[in-house]
């Protein structure tokens, strides 16, 4: 019998409801990227949340997960992260779920990057949801849900300070790839004589003898400084495939770090590839541009009025704080599995 026609625990025992039930989270394959765990430790922040006082989170690593699934017999398993290391093998841990009634559910925060590789779940969970509302067309599985990835509190929340100092002008943080490059190149023009900082892998050797062009890597909470310390952020997406050659799916979600950015208090300058970041923010609380001519408004409009962009800051912030944090995105998947008879 498949996960597919397995039928989970529905029980009226209060220890299936949502605030008493037992949430399993496993990942951390062996070749996953320092970001999925970052991720994972965010989605764990929002899980405790919604779960406390009387419900219960574990963590467990995938390889370890079998054997705690048999100990602890949880209503919940729930993996996050990348399907596409080879080393990465669920089958196990869907045979112990099978056997102890939990659901299962998978969470791919690499969507569409790695989308050809999906085969490797599709067999193994009740339920998938996907980072990326295009990509989920894609799946062969019969329950497929879009949830987007969010912002925790604990980890990126920072409190704006009206009178505090921002020596960058704009700020971008994250690796150069291709089209943030074309999109950077076409805005050098507009960013000379204003006070930059690029960083992240390919920055340096693209800004030449430009000051604030750099090839540093910067951790999460060095992130958060930053932008406290910006006057701009850019938004700029990913364009980085691993196995996305049979479809080549286009990202239309925002990534994480849009509703981290404004969890942290950042005036975020979108470049608006994709329509969808107005299901998340409004142009007042995150401004979009498309070309140098909008961004160069933009630059107008925000960079010498404080007001302005302290203002749109406040809104984006609250926006992400209303709607936007882990335990968001745990209700909705909860709820989604509680309408499907899973939980």
């Amino acid at each position: 019998m498949s996960t597919h026609d397995a039928q989970c625990r529905t029980d009226t025992d209060p220890a299936a409801t949502r605030d008493a039930m037992t949430v399993l989270i496993c990942g951390d394959a062996p070749l996953e990227s320092d970001a999925n765990a970052e991720i994972r430790g965010a989605i764990g922040d929002g899980w405790r949340a919604v779960l406390a006082p009387r419900g219960r989170l574990l963590t467990t690593s995938l390889e370890t997960a079998a054997s705690a699934i048999d100990l602890i017999r949880p209503d919940l398993v729930l993996c996050s992260g990348s399907y596409l290391p080879p080393t990465a093998y669920f089958g196990e841990m869907a045979e112990a779920a099978r056997r102890s009634g939990a659901c299962t559910a998978f969470w791919a925060t690499e969507d569409p990057y790695e989308k050809d590789a999906s085969y490797r779940i599709e067999a193994h969970f009740d339920a998938i949801f996907t980072c990326d509302h295009w990509t989920r067309r894609f799946y062969d599985h019969p329950r497929v849900f879009h949830l987007p990835l969010a912002a925790s509190p604990e980890q990126h929340f920072a409190a704006i300070d009206p009178a505090a100092e921002r020596p960058v002008d704009v700020l971008f943080c994250g690796v150069a790839f291709a089209n943030r490059r074309q999109i950077v190149d076409r805005l050098l023009p507009l960013l000379a004589g204003l006070r930059v900082a690029f960083i992240g892998p390919g920055w340096g050797s693209f800004g030449g003898e430009t000051p604030g062009f750099s090839d540093q890597r910067v951790g999460k909470s060095r992130l958060i400084e930053l932008y406290t310390q910006s006057k701009i952020v850019l938004n700029l997406g990913r364009s980085l495939n691993f196995e996305n050659a049979r479809h080549q799916i286009a990202a239309s979600t925002p990534g994480p770090r849009t509703f981290e950015a404004a969890m942290a208090g950042a005036l975020q300058f979108f470049h608006e590839d994709t329509p969808e970041i107005r299901d998340y923010f409004t142009e007042d609380e995150v401004p979009g541009f498309s070309s140098p001519h909008e961004f160069r408004r933009q630059l107008q409009r925000f960079l010498p009025d404080p007001a302005a962009r302290l203002g749109a800051a406040k809104r984006a912030q609250a926006r992400a704080l209303a709607d936007h944090s882990y335990a968001h995105r745990a209700r909705s998947l909860v709820s989604t599995l509680g309408h499907e008879g899973l939980l």
